[in-house]
Order: structure tokens, then C-alpha cells, then sequence
């Protein structure tokens, strides 16, 4: 008798799995494909307080559809100011490209719950399995889908950690885009594995601040030794798009469109937490400008508003940044050169300049208008979490769940472990989501310098 050495691996999976876990209990959850959401939530249509508007940098009046397209696509021009419309249809063309990795898994984190001792049930929702590794591909796509449409031959962006460049990068390559990225020149240098993606896609990848723009120059000239942030690099981005023909600026965060497009999260989570038969008490996720947060929180955020629920919704930041604890609410540039509207937001200056963190993704200085007008009004709270302590919850949870989480997605760890703890104190359980927004296989250096113990 011939022996299949592939289906004895596969049996003895599943008896590795029913042994680890109560047969009654399961721990990753999947929708089939026609359960893949096909339209994207619109916060703004429900949201009670409606964010203040977009301001024109010259004129100082609300900006409009045409005058945002002049930077963005036409369509990502309209979302964004679209307050009418709850439900927005995905493109069938993204739909075939989401179905490569949609629907990511929703995972009960056992482990994780036995590793810290609480009676809260934890769940996360497994972003990094994307094919760049990251949530940020889910706007990538649509986002270079409608530059392609409208005849657009070059995309420009930044980035801090690099996923929102790699994201940006492979998803310009599928619809026939060249692509150039500014990357803040300490992620560049702290990272140069994910530059190396980039350009394996094909992108023209430059460290920021830099000497190919004015803004760069501007910015050199005043500090030399400048380390870059998201927002000089945003600035450099957004004048290359104005001064090159037939190219569009890209975001990977911040605007209320990409926060639209990453939806597709929390919305496939409802279905996959209803298939656990729970509903969470607590969502969490970590907070640079808003891209992840929103993802993971707006579709549930929902119900809150018509009083069927009651759910908490925690924004972790890094205490490096903390633009939610300790900034301001006024209007500001988005970049540090001042060419992008101006937005009302919680910030902490368009000039601020953040330390240099591993978690590049969240140096950003301001945070979205609808995050920070939820924040404003009561409906969410904000946390900061010191460097350590997000490497620390990260290496707790690798060993338990043997996943390896970026440093940015550190931060909503170590904030569900803050809240279960905090509940086991006060003698209570909850269920608590959060979002593991992408791996840290390319971040390595930075384990390696927490690990030797030379961390700030």
C-alpha cells in the first residue's frame, strides 16, 4: 500500500489542533468568497457630528471634488467628501485582486489569553497575511485601480516603515503604473529591506528630506541633518505630483478615503466574530494617521451610534507621537511644507519632529478629520505606549501565537493586553479585538536591538 506522507501531515494537524483546543472551540475563522464584502462602509453618512471641512491652502475655503482632483484621482476625490452615501460599491477589478487574500483570518489568540492569565477572551484579525504583508494594500489597489481608469501613467507617494510604499508599489505594477516613493530617510536607513521591495516592484524609491524637490531642499537647508518625517516626505510627494504630467498623489493614511477602503476589515470581522458566536466589548487598533484604526473600528463604530451597542474603541499611538493624548484640535497642513489642504485634527504642529522609532508607520504628526472628530466628541479614547512596552508585548505575543507582529501593530498588543489586565482587576471579563496589521519579518533590526537591550 502506497503511503501519502502529505494527508499523514494533514491529519495530524487537525489531531495537533483538536488536542490544543476544546473540540467545541475553533480558532481561526474564514468567510467563503461570496461572503467577501463587496461595498465598502461610509463612515460620514452615519457619523452624528459631521467633520468640519477641508480647508483650500490659498483661499481658505472649503475645498471641493475639483479642486482635491487636481492632486488625487477623480473617484477618490469624490469619496472623500462624499456624507450622503453609507455604502460605497468595490470595483469588480479590485474584487478580483482582494480575492488573492480576502478573506484575511479572524484568529482566537488562546495562547496569548493563557500566556498573560485572563479570563477576557482575546481575537485579532490577521492583516499580515496580505502579499505585501500589511492591511495597506486594501487602498493600494483601489487607489491605483482609479488612477488607471482615468488615464493616469505615474503615481507618487510616501512612506514611513515602508508598507504603505510596498503596498503602493505592487498594486501601481498589476494596473500598468510607474511609481516613485519618498521614503523618510530613517525608516530608509533602519529598514532597507522593505526599500528593496519597492523596488522590486519596479518603484523609484527616494530617502526623505531630499535634494529632488524644493520642499526637500527647503527643509535640508534649514536642519541638515533632518532624519525626515511623514510629513516632509508627504510634501516632496505631493510637489512631485504637481510638477509632472499625467501623474496623481497617492495616500496611505490620514484621508477619509482610505479609511473608506479599509473598511473591508472590520466589515469582514463582524461576519467572522458572529461565526464565534461572540461580539467584541473592546476594538483596538494602532494609530499613525488613522488608516488601520478606522479599518478595523468604523463598521462596528455603527451600531454604537444608533445605541444597539455599546463597544469601546481604543486608537494606541506611540508616546513619541502622541498627537491624540496630547495634541491640539485645530486646523493644519498635513505635510511640513503646508501644500496639502488644511485639516481639522488633532496635532502636534505640520514641523514636528518625532523620534526615531522602529514603528515608522505612526511618526506621523496629525490624525484623520473623522478619527479626530470622533475623539472630540466622546466615541472613542486614545492611549500612548512607550517603545519598550510595545516591544515587549510584541515578543510576548510572538512566542504565544508564533507570529512576529510589525512595530507598529506592537502597539495594539500591548494596548489589549493593558485592557485585559485591566479587567481582570476589576474582577470582569470582555472580548477584546484588535487589529494585527501587519507582520515584522522585515524588522528584525529592531528586534535585535530590543533584544540586545540598547533600546530607547
Amino acid at each position: 500500500m502506497n503511503f501519502d506522507f502529505s494527508v499523514f501531515l494533514v491529519i495530524l494537524s487537525v489531531e495537533m489542533n483538536f488536542n490544543k483546543y476544546p473540540s467545541h472551540m475553533q480558532k481561526r475563522y474564514f468567510l467563503s468568497e461570496d461572503d467577501i464584502p463587496r461595498q465598502w462602509y461610509n463612515i460620514q453618512a452615519d457619523i452624528p457630528v459631521k467633520p468640519m471641512p477641508m480647508l483650500d491652502p490659498l483661499t481658505r475655503e472649503p475645498v471641493t471634488v475639483d479642486g482635491l482632483s487636481r492632486l488625487f484621482s477623480v473617484e477618490c476625490s469624490k469619496q472623500e467628501l462624499n456624507q450622503s452615501d453609507r455604502w460605497i460599491d468595490i470595483p469588480d477589478a479590485v474584487m478580483e485582486k482582494y480575492r488573492y487574500y480576502r478573506s484575511t483570518p479572524l484568529v482566537r489568540a488562546y495562547a496569548l489569553e493563557k500566556a498573560i492569565g485572563t479570563r477576557s477572551h482575546i481575537y485579532f484579525k490577521n492583516e499580515s497575511v496580505s502579499p505585501i504583508g500589511s492591511h495597506k494594500l486594501n487602498s493600494a489597489l483601489p487607489q491605483a485601480y482609479y488612477c488607471s481608469v482615468e488615464g493616469v501613467t505615474n503615481v507618487t507617494t510616501e512612506t514611513g516603515a515602508g508598507q504603505w510604499g510596498a503596498a503602493l508599489a505592487y498594486a501601481a505594477k498589476i494596473f500598468n503604473l510607474e511609481s516613485a516613493v519618498y521614503q523618510v530617510k530613517i525608516s530608509y536607513e533602519q529598514k532597507p529591506y522593505r526599500r528593496s521591495i519597492m523596488q522590486v516592484f519596479g518603484a523609484q524609491v527616494t530617502p526623505s528630506p531630499s535634494m529632488s524637490t524644493r520642499a526637500g531642499k527647503d527643509i535640508l537647508t534649514r536642519t541638515p541633518y533632518h532624519q525626515g518625517s511623514l510629513g516632509t516626505a508627504i510634501s516632496e510627494a505631493v510637489e512631485l505630483a504637481r510638477m509632472t504630467h499625467g501623474c496623481k498623489y497617492t495616500l496611505g493614511s490620514v484621508m477619509n478615503h482610505v479609511t473608506l477602503h479599509q473598511t473591508i476589515i472590520g466589515l469582514e470581522a463582524e461576519k467572522q466574530m458572529e461565526m464565534a458566536g461572540e461580539y467584541p466589548d473592546v476594538v483596538i487598533g494602532c494609530f499613525g494617521g488613522g488608516s488601520n484604526f478606522g479599518g478595523i473600528s468604523f463598521p462596528f463604530m455603527r451600531h454604537n451610534f444608533t445605541g444597539e451597542r455599546n463597544t469601546r474603541f481604543i486608537a494606541a499611538e506611540p508616546a513619541a507621537c502622541p498627537k491624540l493624548t496630547q495634541g491640539k484640535f485645530e486646523y493644519d497642513f498635513g505635510d511640513e511644507a503646508g501644500y496639502t489642504p488644511l485639516l481639522p485634527m488633532f496635532t502636534l504642529g505640520h514641523d514636528f519632529q518625532p523620534s526615531n522609532i522602529h514603528a515608522g508607520g505612526l511618526r506621523y504628526h496629525g490624525a484623520g478629520t473623522i478619527v479626530s472628530q470622533l475623539l472630540k466628541d466622546g466615541y472613542m479614547e486614545a492611549v500612548d505606549i512607550e517603545q519598550l512596552e510595545s516591544f515587549e508585548a510584541g515578543c510576548l505575543f510572538a512566542k504565544a501565537e508564533g507570529i512576529i507582529p510589525a512595530p507598529e501593530s506592537c502597539h495594539a498588543i500591548a494596548a489589549a493586553i493593558r485592557v485585559a489586565r485591566e479587567y481582570d482587576a476589576a474582577g470582569s471579563s470582555k472580548t477584546i479585538l484588535f487589529n494585527l496589521s501587519g507582520h515584522g519579518l522585515i524588522d528584525m533590526a529592531a528586534y535585535d536591538q530590543f533584544l540586545a537591550g540598547n533600546m530607547k
